[in-house]
């Protein structure tokens, strides 16, 4: 295995153990590491650049591609650490729904949400004592043919705390100042299975749908380039002939019916 994989792997470890207060295990398995802990609800899986599809297993985990930690060393160590141990619990009850407009909400993403940001058409954040602690990023509306005339189906694009916040309640205060705006027939998002083979959205009414095929990548540098057929990764290859193919684990679909 590559040495600079093992440094950093070793290096995200030890913030790890510095953050949990505890000594994760790191282990060497078939072309990728693992980390366990028991201060850690799921395993961490780490993938080298040659490693391309995801390790198939029923137990809990987390999978990282080595060109996401070199990307976002410190907001990976955050998200993990904050599923176990939060800096500060912050209740929607005393938080302010309002819109947000577009660079607010695109320097929050870039700030504290792992995937790229997105503008979406409507933003919605939560403040508490003047502080941006959740922002919630929606679609615009999509016809239903199958449904009534007025009936409107929106996505919910990205959903994030602030690094180190755990909003209770954040995500079900956002979707209603949403609907209270927008009335929404239904609200469908995905759920990475990277992060969490099965969705918390559960618990606040979403219902799972659909899991997703898993995406493909072409991976160059720390910027990664999705395809869907072989037309498409030939061009890639062509214009990035260093780049690398990845797989993730695709999401859930999930779809919360407001009337």
């Amino acid at each position: 295995m590559d040495p600079s994989f093992l440094n950093l792997a070793t290096q995200f470890k030890l913030r790890l153990e510095q953050a949990l207060e505890s000594s994760p295990t790191l282990q060497q398995l078939d072309g990728f590491l693992q980390i366990t802990s028991t201060e850690l609800t799921s395993v961490i899986l780490l993938y080298p650049h040659n490693k391309s599809v995801r390790h198939q297993t029923s137990t809990p985990c987390i999978h990282i591609d080595e060109d996401q930690l070199v990307a976002k060393f410190d907001l990976i160590v955050r998200r993990i650490v904050s599923k176990t141990k939060n800096d500060k619990r912050v209740y929607a009850r005393n938080t302010v729904a309002a819109r947000i407009d577009k660079k607010t909400s695109l320097q929050f993403l870039v700030e504290h949400h792992l995937q790229t940001a997105l503008p979406g058409k409507y933003r919605y954040g939560l403040y508490e004592q003047g502080e941006l602690v959740a922002v919630a990023i929606f679609s615009g509306g999509r016809r239903m043919l199958d449904r009534e005339e007025d009936y409107r189906s929106f996505e919910l694009l990205r959903f994030c705390n602030k690094s180190g916040f755990n909003v209770i309640g954040g995500l079900s205060k956002l979707i209603k100042a949403f609907s209270q705006d927008f009335s929404p027939g239904d609200i469908m998002t995905f759920t990475d299975r990277d992060w969490s083979q099965h969705s918390s959205l559960e618990k606040i009414g979403f219902v799972a749908k659909e899991i997703t095929a898993p995406i493909n990548f072409w991976i160059v540098g720390t910027t990664r380039y999705a395809y869907r057929n072989t037309e498409e990764l030939n061009t890639l290859i062509e214009q990035f002939p260093s780049g690398f193919p990845k797989e993730n684990m695709g999401s859930i679909k999930m779809i919360l019916y407001i009337k």
